[in-house]
C-alpha cells in the first residue's frame, strides 16, 4: 500500500511541474511611446531653487542667528588734569657702622679735617674758629720726579670752583665733566713741564687730602676704590661707573665745604 500511494503522488507531481510554465522564458511587455505631451499651466511649473551667491553658506544645512545689541551714548570725554606731583622726600643717610678693629673715631690726619672718616671742616668753621685761610698738599712731578707742597688759598679756589658749578649744573646730569674726570695738573716748578704734576695720594684711604683734591679740582686722580671709600662713609650712593661716583663726591664736598649753600 505504502509504495503504490508513493507512486501515484509522484506521478501527480511529474504532471502538474509541465503543467507550470517556466518563468525565465515568460514573454516580456513592450510599451510603446505615448503621442501625446502634458503641459501644465506656468503656475503649476516647478520653480528652480535660488540661487546662491554666498558660497560658504547653504540655508538648508546652517542657521543665522541675529543679535541686537543696544547702543548707549557714550558720555562726553572729560579733560586731563595734570597729576599732582608728589612732595620731595628727603631721604636719610645710612650710618654705617665702622668695620671690626676699627674706630669711628680717628685722629684727623689734616688740621682741616675732622675726626670723622671723610669729613671735612666747613669753609665758616676753617676761617672764624681756627684762622685757616691756606690748604696745602704733597704733588709730585711725572717728569722729573721731584715732590714739594702746593698751597691754595680756602675761599679764592672755593668761590672758583662754586662759580664754574652754578653756570654748568645743568650740563651734568648727575655725571662728572671731562674737566673732572681728567683734571688739568699744575705746572712743575723745577722742569716748567706743563700738567705734569699729579697729587700724592696717600694709600691709606683715611689719610687722604680731600679738602685739598677739592680745591685743586683733583679728585678725579683718585681710584674708584678711593672714590667708593669717600661716599660709603659719607652716605652716599658709590655703585656705578666713575663718572657717577666723582660727581657724588664733589658734591658731597661741597655740602661739607658750605652746608648753608648746598643744603639741598
Amino acid at each position: 500500500m505504502v509504495s503504490t500511494t508513493t507512486r501515484k503522488l509522484s506521478e501527480y507531481s511529474d504532471d502538474h511541474d509541465h503543467n507550470i510554465p517556466d518563468q525565465r522564458t515568460r514573454p516580456r511587455l513592450q510599451i510603446e511611446p505615448l503621442d501625446f505631451i502634458i503641459q501644465l499651466p506656468p503656475s503649476q511649473l516647478p520653480q528652480p531653487p535660488p540661487v546662491n551667491r554666498n558660497q560658504d553658506f547653504d540655508p538648508q544645512t546652517e542657521l543665522t542667528m541675529c543679535f541686537y545689541v543696544e547702543q548707549r551714548p557714550q558720555p562726553p570725554p572729560q579733560p586731563q588734569l595734570p597729576l599732582p606731583h608728589a612732595p620731595r622726600r628727603n631721604r636719610k643717610k645710612q650710618t654705617l657702622a665702622p668695620p671690626q678693629g676699627k674706630t669711628l673715631v680717628i685722629k684727623p690726619p689734616f688740621p682741616w679735617a675732622t675726626d670723622r672718616r671723610a669729613k671735612v671742616h666747613s669753609l665758616n668753621y676753617l676761617t672764624t674758629n681756627q684762622h685757616i685761610e691756606t690748604i696745602s698738599g704733597d704733588v709730585e712731578c711725572k717728569r722729573c720726579q721731584k715732590q714739594y707742597q702746593i698751597e691754595y688759598n680756602l675761599e679764592q679756589k672755593y668761590n672758583e670752583i662754586s662759580e664754574y658749578v652754578e653756570s654748568h649744573m645743568y650740563e651734568f646730569r648727575d655725571r662728572a665733566p671731562p674737566e673732572w674726570m681728567n683734571p688739568t695738573l699744575p705746572k712743575c716748578k723745577f722742569c716748567d713741564q706743563e700738567n705734569c704734576v699729579k697729587p700724592v695720594v696717600s694709600k691709606k684711604k683715611v689719610s687722604i687730602n680731600w679738602l685739598f683734591l677739592f680745591l685743586g679740582q683733583m679728585v678725579g686722580c683718585c681710584t674708584l676704590s678711593q672714590l667708593k671709600y669717600f661716599c660709603k662713609h659719607t652716605g652716599n650712593h658709590r655703585t656705578g661707573a666713575k663718572d657717577r661716583v666723582l660727581f657724588l663726591t664733589y658734591l658731597e664736598l661741597f655740602k661739607q665745604v658750605n652746608p648753608e649753600r648746598w643744603s639741598l
